[in-house]
């Protein structure tokens, strides 16, 4: 099977470790299929990369589906990265809007995704398709203020795994990439444009980049047939724990 013939579909693909990922997955000679709801930026992705762009909107399934109508029969990596996080409120405080926000694109986004391409991820053109969840240290840990996306990552990290009980013995494998800090638009989201508190987060310390999850997740998908990575713990060296990170 030639590298031409490779397709890999990106969700939340318009910036940070989506748009890297595309990049890398498309100098690896994949055909990507990026989705994302900000159209215009997904557009000059997909130029630069020789892509497919496509609105996508995980929280709709009548997006999902128009979207899932137009990939081909076969696909051989669907990479779920859509998905972050709202607010920093302590439970005391729970703001519903975000975490529903929360659960509807983490956590429902990534299984109504993941089943619209199930059938497509059988047919994959090198005959084995492979699902990659990204996740977070959030997965594995707690913190004050974080209860609504710590809850959702605990649950990518119970989906992920009951995707690989599901499916044993299917041609799939099933990957979790959880970072740590890395520098992209999150904290920006997370704090509602707060440009000065998102750059507060990582402030005398050196991050990841979205670069740096990308080729994790480049060299889980081109393991042998026989290997799968079940998961990936990725940190920069400043950070030892989600609130113990050394600031320089």
């Amino acid at each position: 099977m030639s590298a031409a013939q490779r397709c890999a579909v990106v969700t939340g693909a318009s910036s940070g470790i989506g748009a890297a990922t595309a990049r890398v997955l498309a100098a690896q000679g994949y055909r990507v299929i990026l989705g994302a709801r900000r159209l215009e930026r997904l557009q000059a992705l997909a130029a630069e990369v020789g892509g497919v762009a496509a609105p996508l909107d995980v929280t709709d399934t009548g997006s999902i589906a128009a979207f899932a109508a137009h990939l081909p029969a076969g696909i051989d990596i669907l990479v779920n990265n859509a998905g972050g996080a709202l607010g920093l409120e302590p439970l005391a405080e729970m703001d519903e809007t975000h975490w529903s926000g929360m659960w509807q694109s983490n956590v429902l986004g990534l299984v109504r995704v993941s089943k619209a391409l199930y059938p497509h991820l059988l047919r994959a053109p090198t005959g084995l398709g492979h699902v990659v969840n990204i996740g977070s240290v959030a997965a594995h840990e707690t913190y004050a203020g974080g209860g609504g996306y710590t809850a959702c990552k605990h649950a990518v990290k119970a989906i992920s795994e009951t995707m690989r009980v599901e499916w044993l013995g299917q041609p799939l494998r099933v990957t979790e990439v959880d970072p740590g800090l890395v520098e992209t638009e999150f904290s920006l989201v997370r704090f509602a444009g707060d440009a000065e508190r998102a750059a507060a987060v990582y402030a005398g310390m050196e991050p990841l980049t979205a670069m740096d999850v990308a080729d994790a997740i480049l060299w889980a998908v081109t393991r042998p047939a026989h290997v799968n990575i079940d998961e990936i713990i990725i940190k920069p060296r400043d950070q030892a724990r989600v609130g113990m990170v050394h600031r320089h």
